[in-house]
């Protein structure tokens, strides 16, 4: 069990390396050369040019001016300039709303905070239980300022009963009045933006096959018949993942390629660069590596001709899906929001995400095998959570070793070193579980790939519910359980079973040494060294050095990087529920929450403003499930009360608190039917009012030629004018398909095969692969 003095060291590692994280931060953000790392999103706005431009020869890489060295912090006060309605325009509602989540943490646990000390660790503190119990419990001075050290059938559980409920109705109030505002900010931004693609269009899948007829002909037939006023058009979605495939193998030789040409160009006079042709360049005849290159792309260009043309002739590749355009948004959200046929399976319509958050690869999922993939995926994380109880269990053995000590002796010279324990016991457990964690929002992204979903904002909806629910039942639970056995090892296997339940009862607040450390390494040190950028760094210099030959490939290089909200909200959902769970059982646990919240913020506030560059706009569409998952938190910490309590025999108090977790779910559903609606419909008298004033502004305004390429198929682009492809393709669509495409009839708009034409100076840009931001 940890003590103060263990607290203190992981403590003061932890302020060390964040302090050193912030410092290196402060010294490489001003040299020039790094620049486009720790700025990309005002070189990508068109906001700020390169230093580098200026100055003498050694001006383009150190900064000379040492004055500014003096004012290495004035990132801080910078950060908070910009006001949320400037933050919205700048970055977006989605980068808004997620500042807000830290914004509502300081609200949360600030107060309670102040009432948890002064009024619960007092009373704790005075309880004296702990040192009756020290020779049969490991406790440490931590666990004097928790509930565990009120004696029994106690009249002072009163007081925790009652900041009980108030904690619960300040929550309450709070998330209230936050999920009334973020409601009419997306409200607000829905009436307010300007005019986008998806507000005209709905996906439908499941497309019934008939026989005799194509599917755009039976997309066709369907609309023309039911959605007659108000239908333009449709295009069909084709099943091009082989093709996919090819275009990224393509980008890897193109990488290569100008890798060994850059390298010829700066030393000419040396031999041309070459390589082994064999697997890996590992063994066969040594060859010409520009040449092997170049004739590698020549035949890669064969394959991807034959493989488009089969494509484009093959019905079969046609799926059953479709994006399908109206006239006005009331007409889109009429069948977004509607059952299209008497079959409730057939005809599936949802509105459509914009084109940079389309996942190409799922839209060739067969509906059938959704369900399916749904179920495996489930049973495949129910084992995975399961599976990593074994890492947690680890863990926790570093985190309370005295119980180890008891049940192996032959331990304790090595554990009883001073730095070593205090290493162990303040830091080490910490930091092992974040390194064990941080490959699991990669895998469980993987999953909800796997699951089918259209859009990546949805996957990462997906993936970050996933994550949470692993981090509750492992983290958090599986902490708990884990460690209160290894805590009390001995006191297990040497007392009746009858006094099992008393021990986890006192146990469990004594897990609050754990989770301060917890925080400590992911939370201060983890959030510092996010502002630090070292691997965006490092990899942007290595671009620069081999494979950067113009101004487009440096900016491509940048690699700004986005809110990652599959991994980062499940993280901050964590944070709640340890503030919410603990702060009326072990209170002193609350300020180091706080620290992570408001240096948090500041932090994410700095790298919205100045770095990430969002892949999509869902405009706030994860915010119900914050909310639903800090009601949980709720819920939870209830439970974990009650079940307490029960342990201390506190039968005359305890019995109120079942009115608790009643009055939280009364609320849940009074929230969910008054707000949610904003986030999952579109409101009809909105979308008439927006329609409305854009005829009155714009009475000539084309919509079918706005629609016609909107979601334009990859396939549909001529790939031998491809200039670049890193997931990303950049291509001509000949100007006269989109003539034809625009003035001939409807069908013409749904053609699965565009007709064959001079190439036009018109460039587009699409997502071949999901997941990199185009341009438009």
């Amino acid at each position: 069990m940890a003590s103060l003095a263990d607290i203190g060291v992981s403590a003061f590692i932890n302020i060390v390396f964040a302090f050193l994280f912030l410092l290196g931060f402060a010294f490489l953000r001003l040299q020039p050369i790094n620049d486009r790392v720790y700025f990309p999103k005002w070189y990508l706005t068109g906001g700020r040019t390169s230093p580098r431009n200026r100055g003498n020869f050694v001006g383009k890489f150190v900064n000379l001016n040492f004055k500014t060295y003096l004012t290495f912090l004035n990132w801080m006060p910078q950060a908070l300039r910009m006001s949320e309605d400037e933050i919205i325009t700048h970055a977006g509602l989605d980068s808004a709303v997620f500042l807000r989540i830290y914004i509502l943490g300081l609200k949360i646990f600030v107060p309670i905070t102040i009432l948890a000390l002064v009024v619960l660790v007092p009373i704790n503190v005075s309880g004296g239980t702990l040192f009756f119990l020290r020779k049969e419990l490991v406790i440490s001075d931590i666990d004097k300022l928790s509930i565990s050290n009120v004696s029994p059938k106690s009249e002072k559980f009163w007081a925790h009963i009652g900041m009980a409920y108030v904690f619960t109705f300040w929550v309450c109030y709070i998330l209230y009045k936050e999920y009334d505002r973020v409601a009419f900010m997306r409200l607000h931004f829905l009436a307010s933006q300007s005019r986008r693609v998806d507000q005209f269009t709905v996906v439908v899948r499941n497309i019934p096959h008939v026989a005799g007829h194509s599917t755009s002909e039976s997309v066709d037939h369907f609309f023309q018949n039911n959605h007659s006023d108000h239908y333009i058009g449709h295009q069909a979605v084709y099943n091009a993942n082989k093709f996919a495939k090819l275009v990224r193998r393509r980008d890897r030789l193109q990488q290569l390629l100008d890798y060994n040409q850059l390298k010829f160009e700066r030393h000419p006079a040396r031999k041309r660069p070459s390589k082994k042709s064999g697997f890996c360049g590992l063994w066969g005849k040594r060859v010409d590596s520009i040449e092997f290159y170049q004739h590698q792309m020549k035949e890669l260009e064969k394959m991807m001709a034959s493989e488009r043309q089969r494509i484009l002739k093959d019905p079969k590749s046609i799926m059953p899906v479709a994006f399908v355009s109206f006239d006005s948004r009331w007409a889109a959200a009429v069948c977004a929001q509607t059952q299209q046929s008497k079959n409730p399976t057939w005809w599936l319509t949802y509105w459509a995400p914009e084109p940079r958050d389309v996942y190409w690869r799922n839209l060739a999922i067969p509906f059938v095998s959704l369900s399916i993939r749904k179920l495996i995926i489930a049973i495949t994380v129910f084992a995975l959570v399961f599976f990593y109880m074994i890492p947690i269990a680890f863990v926790q053995s570093l985190a309370n070793l005295e119980g180890l000590e008891k049940v192996a002796p032959f331990l304790r010279p090595v554990i009883e070193l001073g730095v070593i324990k205090s290493f162990l016991q303040g830091f080490l457990p910490g930091l092992a579980l974040k390194i064990f964690m941080y490959i699991l929002p990669t895998v469980l992204m993987i999953m909800s790939k796997v699951e089918g979903h259209l859009a990546i904002s949805v996957l990462e909806r997906k993936a970050a519910a996933k994550y949470y629910y692993f981090m509750l039942v492992n983290v958090f639970l599986g902490s708990i359980v884990t460690g209160t056995a290894f805590e009390q090892l001995d006191a297990f296997l040497h007392q009746s079973p009858t006094q099992i339940p008393r021990n986890i009862g006192v146990s469990i607040p004594m897990k609050a040494t754990f989770f301060i450390t917890y925080i400590m390494v992911d939370g201060w040190a983890g959030i510092a060294s996010e502002i630090l950028r070292l691997k965006p760094l490092v990899i942007y210099h290595l671009k620069n050095v081999f494979l950067v030959k113009t101004e487009r490939d440096r900016v491509k290089a940048m690699d700004p990087g986005s809110v990652q909200l599959a991994e980062t909200l499940p993280s901050l959902q964590l944070y709640f529920l340890l503030g919410i769970v603990y702060a009326v059982i072990t209170p002193i646990l609350l300020p180091f929450i706080l620290v992570f919240f408001g240096f948090a913020y500041l932090v994410y506030r700095h790298q919205i403003i100045n770095v990430y560059n969002q892949q999509y706009e869902s405009v706030a569409a994860f915010w119900p499930h914050v909310h639903s998952r800090i009601i949980g938190s709720l819920l939870i910490s209830h439970l974990l009360l009650f079940g307490l309590l029960s342990t201390k025999k506190a039968a005359h108090s305890t019995p109120f608190l079942i009115l608790l977790p009643i009055l939280t779910i009364w609320f849940q559903k009074y929230c969910k039917s008054r707000f949610e609606p904003a986030f999952r419909k579109y409101p009809l008298e909105e979308a008439v009012e927006k329609d409305r004033i854009e005829r009155t502004a714009e009475p000539n305004l084309n919509l079918k030629a706005y629609l016609a390429d909107a979601y334009l198929h990859p396939i549909f682009r001529s790939f031998e004018e491809v200039e670049e492809v890193v997931e990303m393709t950049e291509v001509r669509v000949d100007k006269r398909q989109s003539h034809y495409m625009n003035h001939t009839s409807t069908n013409e708009v749904n053609s699965p095969s565009p007709p064959q034409s001079p190439p036009s100076p018109y460039v587009y840009h699409y997502d071949v692969e999901p997941g990199i931001r185009t341009g438009w």
